[in-house]
């Protein structure tokens, strides 16, 4: 196979699907003389993804992928969905692949197309998620001669994909694309994009479907080795002050019943990162919040006082950390990821552990039983005696605004309780973002959808619905603002046409919030180029209601915290077409908790000017 690879040897990486999924092997249709089918590139492109039960992607047609999309159309087993631009189509498959499990899959033209789909396929890198990105390319003998929307795509996405190839032979297609998706789904989870150029679509070979993928050197470790869980069990023994830091890893490995086995056996608490919110249930009586920069007071200060981390398909990035050299002191490291370039790489790790999420949580439960009763008899007293005071001292909260406006946690809040933990809940970047994943109440894993590791506006419309359409029997709900909703609302188009009726709150404080928010703190409130005349008090440009009907959208806007219930009802009983609700908010609204960027974990404020008073714990610490 002619490819251009990102590396020799694709990186296995953290946080693997459970069980990696099996690469179908039916026999290829054979003719009467029992030679194989002879099929165009074209042809051979649809059969590669119907046999590996692809059967929704999400593009925009153009000249180099024109021929793709003529047998496309005759497909009974894949649906395609026409995007309105590309970044919509990546950020859809995105969404439904965030919200199954399963491989999200987009295709676009050559040169601006393909270079659409980079920031998608960036974000997918960064947050792990099973993305096959297929882009047209100009005939290989135009290769390299500018010709007209010609883009080096392999080489522009090197450094932001778990994999690339340039596929120059029509034979070669089965193979690329099944090697595709066997690199995007198992290890951790990335996107890998298969750039294959025009005359190679358009010529014929026999359609022979390859036994399994060729890639000799691309051999993720799924299994820990057995030193090292025993090592981590004899540190969780000995530790007093324990707790789970649980990252996104854990979802994409569907190990959150081998996670809630070991907690509920260990008695020791968990907190789960904002890409791991929903890996274990928010009511459970261990769970202790989400960590960070935005986390819950109780979730940061354990992690401050904690003895021993036991890190599970996290990253320890720097929103987690706050300042790297004062992160969790006197703790002890147990990580554990299916991607060793990540063990180490920020934190220096006490145990490292390699593997799957699912099979480290199972075998670490297995060696307690066998080896470390006394570890699972200890049900750590005083150290839930003082989580559950941090816990009970500083819940989340907020002060209602004065000005008779919606509050933004309120909404937020309804919208979870009206909807239910079943429900699918996508957020783009900044303030609401944040509000979203402390308001809302999760209790299984893939109920929550945003951009973590990039943090990319305009996110949350087309991936809530790919994930709308990945998952049609669940209510789905963009939680957007109205700076990120500006970016890509033209794909409320697609779901009016395609009959995908997702659910649009705009959380719309009239600015960039979140910017808005470090200029108050940080810039002596001076808004520099921050707001966006979108509400309250403004000329509203756009108006969102209108524009919302422009679309064929139910419109509503809302202004009082007690017409926000109605106008949730009403939009959980449309079904019949997409719903888009203003809420209008204070500019001046906040997310609290906050630590400062770059600054200790041990300096977050519950409020402004206000830090949590650790003295008490600190004095009965130091008695243990």
């Amino acid at each position: 196979m002619a490819a251009t690879t990102k590396n020799a040897e694709p990186k296995a990486e953290a946080g693997a699907q459970e069980g990696a999924r099996s690469v179908p092997k039916p026999g290829p249709r054979k003719r009467p003389d029992n030679a194989p089918e002879v099929l165009t590139g074209a042809q051979a492109i649809v059969r590669s993804l119907e046999l590996l039960g692809v059967t929704d992607v999400f593009g925009l047609p153009g000249g180099t992928i024109l021929p793709t999309y003529d047998p496309l159309m005759d497909s009974e087993r894949i649906r395609h969905i026409l995007v309105r631009h590309e970044q919509g189509a990546g950020h859809a498959a995105e969404g439904y692949a965030a919200a199954t499990g399963k491989l999200g899959v987009c295709i676009a033209t050559s040169g601006p197309g393909a270079t659409n789909l980079i920031t998608a396929i960036a974000d997918a890198n960064m947050d792990s998620v099973p993305l096959l990105a297929i882009t047209g390319q100009q005939a290989s003998t135009l290769l390299g001669t500018d010709a007209f929307q010609e883009a080096d795509i392999v080489g522009m996405t090197l450094p932001v994909s778990k994999h690339s190839f340039l596929v120059t032979r029509t034979e070669d297609i089965p193979q690329a694309i099944m090697s595709a998706h066997y690199i995007a789904t198992t290890g951790r989870p990335g996107p890998v994009l298969v750039d294959i150029t025009k005359d190679v679509q358009a010529g014929k070979a026999p359609f022979e479907w390859p036994q399994a993928p060729q890639l000799p050197g691309y051999k993720p470790t799924v299994k820990p080795h057995l030193k090292q869980i025993r090592e981590a069990a004899s540190l969780i023994e000995k530790a007093k002050r324990p707790v789970f830091y649980i990252g996104g890893g854990v979802i994409r490995s569907g190990a959150h019943e081998q996670l809630k086995a070991l907690a509920e056996a260990t008695h020791i608490p968990v907190a789960t990162t904002l890409m791991a919110r929903g890996a274990f249930p928010d009511s459970h009586p261990q769970h202790i919040g989400m960590p960070g920069m935005h986390g819950t007071v109780s979730a940061v200060a354990a992690f401050q006082k904690s003895d021993l981390l036991i890190a599970v398909g996290s990253r320890f990035d720097d929103r987690v950390t706050g300042d790297l050299d004062s992160f969790a002191p006197k703790a002890k490291i147990i990580h554990a990821d299916i991607d060793p370039a990540e063990i180490g790489k920020n934190r220096p790790v006490d145990v490292p552990i390699v593997g799957d999420a699912g099979e480290v949580l199972t075998e670490l439960l297995r060696e307690l039983e066998a080896n470390h009763a006394q570890a699972l008899e200890n049900d750590r007293p005083r150290w839930w005696k003082t989580l559950n005071a941090w816990k009970e001292t500083y819940p989340l909260g907020y002060e209602p605004n004065e000005i008779g406006l919606c509050d933004p946690q309120y909404v937020i809040g309804r919208i979870s309780a009206l909807s239910g933990p079943e429900a699918v809940y996508v957020a783009g970047v900044g303030q609401h973002q944040m509000w979203a994943s402390q308001f809302v109440d999760y209790e299984r894993p893939n109920s929550w959808v945003n951009s973590g590791g990039l943090g990319t506006m305009g996110y949350s419309v087309p991936a809530a619905m790919g994930a709308k359409v990945g998952e049609p029997d669940r209510t789905v709900w963009a939680i957007d603002g109205d700076g990120c909703f500006q970016m890509t609302n033209q794909e409320l188009a697609t779901c009016m046409i395609n009959n995908i009726p997702i659910k649009v709150a705009i959380i719309n404080n009239s600015s960039l919030g979140m910017v808005r928010q470090w200029q108050t703190l940080f810039y002596d409130g001076r808004y520099s180029n921050t707001e966006l005349n979108t509400g309250h008090d403004s000329i509203r440009v756009p108006d969102f209601v209108k524009l919302g009907e422009a679309y064929g959208c139910l419109a509503l806007r809302v202004e009082r915290n007690e017409d926000v219930d109605a106008a949730i009802e009403q939009a959980l009983a449309t079904n019949d077409r997409p719903v888009v609700i203003d809420f209008t908010v204070p500019a001046d609204a906040m997310v609290w908790p906050m630590v400062a960027a770059g600054v200790s974990n041990d300096e977050i404020q519950y409020a402004r000017n206000l830090r949590p008073d650790f003295a008490g714990e600190e004095e009965e610490e130091g008695q243990e």
